[in-house]
């Protein structure tokens, strides 16, 4: 879908500057901003391996098993579909741990797995139940330690201080997280969205 929308936009692109006639303005603009694109890549090259680094040293050590570990409790709570040393629950809080690291190419993974243990159980296969859609709002809440991505975009643009933003961060996605978790909590009283799990 991502590449049709893509394409719609270079066709119109095109035909505007082709019935303007400031074709020339569209090539400039074309491959200036694949040279700005390649620039920023470079430049945020430095810090994402910095951080990625790091998150991977802690993984090594063991921070993301014991945070796991903490995050159990609190995750059987939301998720009560899912007994807590279940496979589910087990990659689960594995993804919810790794997010919270900034270790998001470990946690697309590991998400993808626990949505499959999730399913396996779920009574009605067309449709999520409670405890599944509950983990896609605390996926999309993102919340985060070190916004690594923004910062290093931040740091490419020339920003003095590009990990300022942290506190900022750290508060607009717990709110958006309470909000979400508050919501779907809402709904699943009134019913839920799969009411023949329960």
């Amino acid at each position: 879908m991502l590449s049709i929308i893509w394409f719609i936009m270079l066709v119109i692109s095109f035909v505007c500057a082709l019935v303007t006639g400031r074709m020339e303005a569209l090539s400039r603009a074309a491959i200036e901003g694949a040279d700005k694109a390649v620039k920023l890549i470079i430049s945020m090259a430095g810090s994402m391996c910095l951080w990625t680094g790091i998150m991977k040293i802690a993984d090594g050590g063991g921070l993301t098993k014991a945070a796991a570990r903490l995050l159990s409790p609190v995750l059987g709570l939301l998720m009560p579909e899912y007994r807590k040393n279940s496979k589910a629950m087990g990659a689960v809080s594995a993804n919810v741990t790794a997010n919270i690291l900034g270790l998001g190419n470990a946690a697309t993974p590991l998400g993808i797995a626990a949505m499959k243990e999730m399913q396996k159980t779920n009574r009605l296969k067309s449709a999520p139940n409670n405890s599944m859609v509950m983990f896609v709002v605390i996926n999309t809440a993102s919340v985060q330690l070190i916004p690594t991505t923004i910062a290093a975009m931040r740091q490419a643009a020339g920003s003095a201080s590009p990990y300022s933003i942290v506190p900022y961060v750290w508060v607009t996605s717990v709110l958006s997280l309470l909000a979400g978790l508050l919501i779907a909590k809402l709904l699943s009283a009134r019913g839920g969205v799969n009411e023949s799990n329960r």
